[in-house]
């Protein structure tokens, strides 16, 4: 539904316009979802995700490794859409290291897209290797549980700036290679994440949040 309204109101896309797509869950039923990593699944995802009005999607990212179905494989279907021109680039998300390593064996990676804020930093070594290997990290839930994150704002409130405007400008500064995709339901909201590109943190700011969880 949301690719196809995408498509609907944004087509024809200007050329700076990258496109991004998941496949590899099914919704059995309301607020249920299922990891799904076998290849004819994902195959059938990715050509459904064509209703966006695309012939080619240029990001296609792996939503879930399935513990019941070899890595492998499931990369192996999307490598075979990529050679037929359905897909331009291949990501990952929910990924461990070793997994990105088996998934470049088979296809270059240009993204993962891992949970990972100020609080759940389990993807910290990823972050690094994406900017050691030219990648992308799009960090999911980048403003989760800021409620009790004393640090946080502590140092919004010197930047005189909301406490998820402070996390946006610390994702951003963390690494040139950290592309954050804060959700959003309201212009006014939006137009909050955005200004936040505009908060100079200095480098000792950066640190005391890379290195403080509390």
């Amino acid at each position: 539904m949301s690719e196809a309204l995408i498509g609907e109101t944004l087509h024809p896309y200007p050329d700076d316009l990258v496109i991004a797509t998941k496949g590899g869950l099914e919704r059995p039923g309301p607020g249920q979802w299922t990891t799904a990593g076998r290849p004819e699944h994902l195959i059938e995802a990715c050509e459904g995700s064509l209703r966006l009005k695309l012939d080619q999607i240029p990001l296609y990212q792996f939503h879930r490794p399935d513990p019941a179905v070899p890595l492998e494989d499931s990369i192996g279907a999307l490598v075979g859409l990529k050679e037929q021109g359905k897909i331009r680039h291949i990501g990952l998300s929910n990924v461990t290291e070793d997994q990105v390593r088996r998934a470049q064996r088979l296809t270059p990676i240009v993204s993962i897209q891992n949970r990972y804020n100020v609080d759940d930093r389990q993807s910290e070594s990823l972050v690094d290797l994406c900017e050691q290997e030219q990648m992308v990290l799009l960090p999911w839930a980048p403003m989760q549980d800021l409620a009790g994150n004393r640090s946080v704002h502590e140092l919004a409130e010197r930047h005189d700036v909301q406490p998820r405007q402070l996390v946006l400008a610390w994702l951003l500064a963390r690494s040139p290679s950290i592309l954050p995709i804060p959700g959003t339901g309201s212009v006014a909201h939006l137009e909050d994440n955005v200004a936040a590109a505009g908060i100079r943190l200095t480098s000792a700011e950066v640190a005391s949040l890379t290195g403080n969880s509390d």
